[in-house]
């Protein structure tokens, strides 16, 4: 039987596409603060890839007084605040390889455990059609690393899980990706992905093209991924 042709890619948002760690931790650190806790950047390092409402139980245990959902609206309004004033901060390569893809007639889809309200932020600020289906954190019936976000957007696309490659930064987005079945390229950014089971690891993003994507999808659908890259 042949192998499946690649169909769709599937993106991570935060430290994937876009670099929005860095606001995110600069949220976190005054909202804590504003409680009479501490929060360190290890105690961040921590969340990312992390469900919002897990993640923001966390800071409940850390002090902070609000409810869950409190919580993620005040981050994520934040964060939406700060990507008003600079734009969207593409990781290199990305928007690139991005828009390689939607000109080669590959389907994307944008798989996020942030709200819907701020993916829907971004992906308006990227100047082309850059996204056939979102499923953000508050769509997902169970959030990363469960495979479900993966699963809902290869329904919404009409592929199965073999036919698409997922592109992740966390070792909770690579779980979630590898789970579903799909072929999973790490591309680390702020912690380490090793043990995460990424079938390929890219440094970088840049100089990669759709054809890139094609072929590592086909190597790895025919179980030729050197040992040493998985």
């Amino acid at each position: 039987m042949n192998a499946p042709r690649l169909s769709a890619v599937l993106w991570d948002m935060d430290g994937t596409l876009v670099d929005t760690e860095p606001y995110w931790m600069a949220a976190e650190t005054p909202l804590v603060e504003s409680f009479g806790g501490t929060w360190s950047h290890e105690q961040a390092l921590r969340l990312v890839g992390l469900g919002l409402e897990d993640s923001a139980r966390i800071f409940q245990d850390a002090g902070v007084r609000m409810s869950v959902e409190g919580i993620i609206d005040h981050l994520t309004d934040d964060v939406m605040g700060r990507l008003a004033l600079t734009g969207v901060p593409f990781r290199p390569g990305a928007r690139e390889l991005l828009a390689g893809l939607r000109e080669a007639g590959i389907k994307t889809g944008l798989v996020t455990m942030s709200m819907r309200r701020m993916a829907t932020t971004v992906v308006d600020l990227i100047d082309f059609d850059a996204f056939d289906v979102i499923i953000a954190g508050d769509d997902a019936t169970r959030p990363k690393p469960f495979p479900d976000p993966y699963l809902q957007a290869c329904q919404a696309l009409g592929v199965t899980p073999e036919q698409t490659v997922a592109i992740e930064d966390s070792p909770n987005g690579l779980r979630s990706a590898v789970a579903s079945g799909a072929s999973v390229i790490g591309v680390p950014l702020m912690v380490s992905i090793a043990g995460a089971g990424a079938h390929a690891v890219w440094p970088t993003l840049e100089g990669r093209t759709a054809d890139d994507l094609v072929a590592f999808h086909a190597a790895h659908r025919a179980g030729a991924i050197p040992e040493a890259v998985r």
